[in-house]
């Protein structure tokens, strides 16, 4: 099914009116946050006062990487989970789902945290310094900001997140001092320049996101972004160039008891009708300060007990379960 999804289950919230607003508008917005995550997993923001210009030199930048020759770009190759360039062919997001598919369609620069840990061993596993590509110098300060950005922007939504949950506002955020956060630019080229998918190929598989929350900026496309919802199916994601498409992982479905569901989507593949259409998403990946423990909500609220895991050996399983090779 390829309808836009048009109905209530993914609504828009403007965030102006969260900080300081009234009580009565504060509770409506929780409330519509809270019934959303409760279907769809999904929700875009507005009035996130982050400035559309950045986005776009960002994506300036990281094309001029992108469109080098792989000779170039290849001493920046990471695995899955690291910083740097990961290739074509280096990830298959639908092994998450048990899927065997053909490797997703795609490019990435990917980046983490920026601050080291004092523990050894979490530093060993989760922390090394971010690759900044030579030849595109103006890379690294744009991502910096737009980190900058970002991460302001999480402690916002986690803290209407926390109230929507009928929680403290920094329930959640607390357990965030010092996140092992990512940040990936996706490239997604045309057939004019990858050719034709294999089948059952797509830029990204069906998948469900792993940790807390994800923020993400995208382009509109044919062979754009769809979410799953039991009453639609797959759906084309609904799209407002000024919005933040946001939606819950794994690790946060499970901290609510399966209250909220992660939620399922997949980018399609490149269309053969549009061969020189090529999109880019910055992608900021929330998560915990290593180390969390994450307990389900009890119920009225939760709605299954799942047993206590480490933020990060919950991450790190779900990590190498989409490497290919």
């Amino acid at each position: 099914m390829r309808t836009s999804v048009s109905d209530p289950s993914i609504p828009t919230i403007d965030l102006r009116p969260w900080p300081d607003g009234d009580e009565q508008a504060r509770m409506a917005i929780a409330r519509t946050v809270d019934e959303a995550l409760q279907t769809a997993g999904f929700l875009l923001v507005t009035g996130h006062g982050v400035d559309p210009s950045l986005r776009a030199r960002l994506r300036e930048a990281a094309r001029a990487f992108f469109t080098l020759p792989e000779a170039v770009k290849q001493p920046y190759a990471a695995k899955v989970g690291g910083r740097g360039w990961l290739g074509p062919g280096a990830e298959a997001n639908g092994y998450a789902e048990g899927t065997e598919t053909p490797p997703d369609l795609k490019e990435s620069l990917t980046f983490a945290t920026h601050e080291p840990f004092e523990d050894p061993v979490v530093n060993a596993e989760w922390y090394a310094p971010n690759v900044w590509p030579a030849e595109v110098p103006e890379l690294r300060p744009l991502c910096e900001e737009y980190l900058g950005r970002m991460g302001e922007l999480e402690n916002v939504l986690l803290a209407l997140l926390g109230e929507a949950l009928g929680r403290e506002p920094d329930f959640f955020s607390r357990h965030m001092d010092h996140p092992t956060y990512g940040f990936n630019i996706n490239w997604y080229p045309g057939t004019d320049v990858i050719g034709a998918p294999q089948p059952g190929q797509f830029r990204i598989g069906p998948h469900t996101d792993f940790g807390t929350v994800t923020i993400l900026d995208r382009q509109a496309g044919k062979g754009g972004l769809q979410i799953w919802t039991d009453a639609g199916g797959w759906e084309d994601a609904p799209y407002d160039p000024a919005a933040f498409t946001i939606n819950i992982g794994d690790l946060m479905a499970r901290w609510t008891g399966d209250r909220w569901r992660s939620g399922r989507h997949r980018v399609l593949p490149p269309p053969a009708d549009a061969p020189a259409e090529e999109l880019m998403s910055l992608v900021y990946f929330g998560e915990c300060t290593p180390g969390t423990l994450v307990e389900s909500v009890p119920a009225p609220v939760g709605r299954v007990a799942y047993e206590p895991v480490d933020s990060h050996v919950y991450l790190r399983e779900k990590l190498n379960s989409i490497t290919v090779g």
